[in-house]
């Protein structure tokens, strides 16, 4: 092989290490930082809707850093794998009462003002009090009458979560940050 050619396959190689060096750091991105959902159902109205696009943060995820009160995304372990959008009640720890049509976080009225006013809380199950183990959380439709979440699946494992949201992106009229 002549010098040219060699220089040309030379920068064919610079070129193919470059493109799976993109493709990697695309994949560990999606994987670990960054990634698109969509919301399926009417489990989290008035706060998303249906088809609303979202974005999600996983770093926290990946270090079992989850904040009450942010939205999640999580594998439902039911028969389709489906994924869930809730909102975090409670963590490791947390004592959750729900009773008349409220909910109270460690014996105090929760402050839910992302609920439609006369919201009421029903329990869904025999059990009113939940305490939330270590790796759990307690998570929560904002269409309380219409979400399966924590009263009836119980605590949330912290290895289900594949991140929270962070950005709305569509539909367009409503993109905001969370």
């Amino acid at each position: 092989m002549d010098d040219k050619h060699k220089k040309i396959a030379k920068e064919l190689m610079n070129y193919m290490g470059c493109i799976l060096l993109a493709i990697g750091f695309a994949f560990a991105f999606h994987t670990y930082v960054f990634a698109k959902s969509y919301v399926v159902g009417p489990s989290m109205q008035p706060t998303f809707n249906n088809n609303d696009v979202i974005f999600l943060e996983k770093i926290s995820t990946e270090t079992g850093h989850i904040n009450r009160g942010e939205v999640i995304v999580f594998n439902s372990k039911d028969e389709n794998n489906d994924d869930y959008i809730k909102r975090v009640i409670g963590i490791a720890g947390d004592k959750i009462d729900i009773k008349d049509g409220k909910v109270y976080l460690n014996e105090k009225l929760l402050s839910e003002n992302y609920l439609q006013q006369g919201t009421v809380t029903d329990p869904n199950s025999i059990n009113t009090e939940y305490i939330i183990p270590e790796g759990y959380i307690f998570v929560m439709g904002d269409n309380r009458g219409n979400s399966t979440d924590s009263r009836i699946l119980g605590p949330i494992n912290l290895k289900d979560v594949k991140g929270h949201v962070i950005f709305r992106a569509y539909p367009f009229d409503k993109i905001s940050t969370f």
